[in-house]
């Protein structure tokens, strides 16, 4: 069997059921950014080629501040991926944004103190990251959501933090007045996605409101949404896989046409 796939899935804290795969098995990827964070398994879903890739590893053994990024983005380019759908678990930031809710966000602001790029010295780009959320992919999820009857938030503003701490109170309010969504991880992935020319769309659901809310965050609470939360998001995945057309035609192929800076 090839060991290529069209359409990736970033599986997150509750990483995605390798199941959903038809002839699946685990296969080793090596990249000139190093390993990604494990074994990657490939099959057949809703049938298209997938590959799924566990963001913290599939024991979860990888903080948020250690994922080697760029190795996972770049292992699926490598197996020729043009999709990539990616699951978060996020805290809100708004009394509207309740736990058990999907989000698809569509904006994000990275707070963090990290320079995300492929690219170093030397040859680089400056991308466009206006609409950071592939357009096509989001309306695809939005309907299947929809259709599901699965509670959405068919906008929301991503607030991407380092972790692996949670948020202070202070910093949690001033999170409020910039987004709706907070969360440690797939912002890099956009971006690294963005330069790569993949089409990169979230799954976000929300699992607890932030410190904001007067109310210190438990992980152990959020494990216990997030179980909740998965048949929700293993639903989604698949009629988005299902319906999403065979032919890209949004922009995110031609992210680097016009800009190369040298």
């Amino acid at each position: 069997m090839e060991e290529t796939a069209e359409i990736g899935i970033i599986g997150g804290t509750a990483s995605i059921d390798t199941n959903l795969l038809k002839d699946a098995r685990e296969i080793e990827v090596d990249t000139p950014y190093g390993k990604p964070s494990d074994r990657i398994t490939l099959g057949v879903l809703e049938g298209r080629r997938v590959a799924i890739l566990p963001r913290h590893g599939k024991n979860h053994t990888i903080p948020p501040h250690e994922i080697n990024f760029r190795a996972n983005i770049h292992a699926l380019k490598q197996m020729g991926v043009k999709r990539i759908i990616a699951t978060a678990a996020v805290g809100s930031l708004k009394e509207e944004y309740r736990a058990g809710e999907v989000v698809v966000p569509d904006q994000f602001i990275d707070m963090s103190r990290k320079i995300h790029s492929m690219y170093g010295t030397g040859k680089f780009y400056h991308v466009s990251m206006a609409d950071p959320f592939c357009t096509e992919m989001r309306k695809t999820m939005i309907e299947v959501t929809k259709r599901l009857g699965i509670p959405l938030k068919e906008n929301g503003t991503y607030v991407k933090i380092d972790g692996p701490q949670f948020s202070t109170r202070a910093a949690s309010r001033m999170y409020r007045q910039f987004g709706d969504i907070v969360g440690m991880t797939s912002i890099p992935e956009a971006i690294l996605a963005r330069e790569s020319e993949i089409c990169f769309s979230i799954i976000a659901t929300v699992t607890d409101y932030d410190v904001w809310a007067e109310r210190p965050v438990s992980f152990d609470e959020i494990r216990r949404v997030m179980a909740r939360n998965i048949d929700n998001t293993k639903r989604i995945i698949q009629e988005t896989i299902r319906n999403l057309p065979t032919e890209r035609s949004c922009g995110c192929r031609d992210a680097l046409k016009g800009a190369e800076a040298n």
